[in-house]
């Protein structure tokens, strides 16, 4: 059975109305009393153990409102920090489950490493994959919690700092909804 395609006038206005709803969306969440707010949800979330990611989020609110970058990166900053708190709590609560487990000479050694860092290793919580759970492992370590926090601002600030302005210089101007 043959599979009838569109025609291109047809493929022409699909796009028009995908390229109009995206930019309606990126409008909609670029007004400061949603955008912000917005980022800050996505930061939080992506600074917990979920997997996803808040640049992009970052990006687009730029993109649309140039004139936010700095709230934009602060509450951005904000968001994850608070979020790696949060990896940093549910790891501390999880401490029964870390005195239960058998460990394996590889996970030994990168315990035996966070431990001698102690709160400096925080300031790797901007790394994927291994950043936000090693916030939980700071946690289940019970290394001290408000080092563990600033160390985490400071690196999740410049991968904020420097994600957004790399974006910014590879994709230059400014969307116009």
């Amino acid at each position: 059975m043959a599979v009838a395609r569109p025609r291109s006038n047809e493929r022409v206005a699909d796009n028009e109305v995908m390229e109009e709803s995206l930019m309606a969306l990126l409008a909609y969440f670029s007004v400061p009393e949603f955008g912000l707010p917005t980022v800050f949800v996505v930061a939080l979330v992506s600074a917990t153990l979920l997997p996803m990611g808040s640049e992009f989020a970052v990006f687009g609110l730029l993109k649309l409102s140039p004139e936010l970058f700095w709230p934009a990166i602060a509450v951005a900053t904000v968001g994850n920090t608070v979020g790696g708190a949060i990896s940093y709590w549910m790891g501390y609560g999880a401490e029964t489950m870390y005195e239960r487990m058998k460990h394996k000479r590889l996970e030994m050694k990168a315990l035996n490493w966070l431990e001698r860092l102690g709160p400096k290793a925080c300031l790797l919580s901007w790394l994927p994959l291994v950043g936000d759970p090693l916030c939980a492992v700071a946690g289940w370590l019970k290394l001290p919690f408000w080092p563990c926090v600033g160390y985490m601002a400071i690196g999740k600030f410049l991968r904020y700092l420097t994600m957004t302005a790399a974006l910014l210089w590879w994709f230059p101007g400014q969307f116009t909804p």
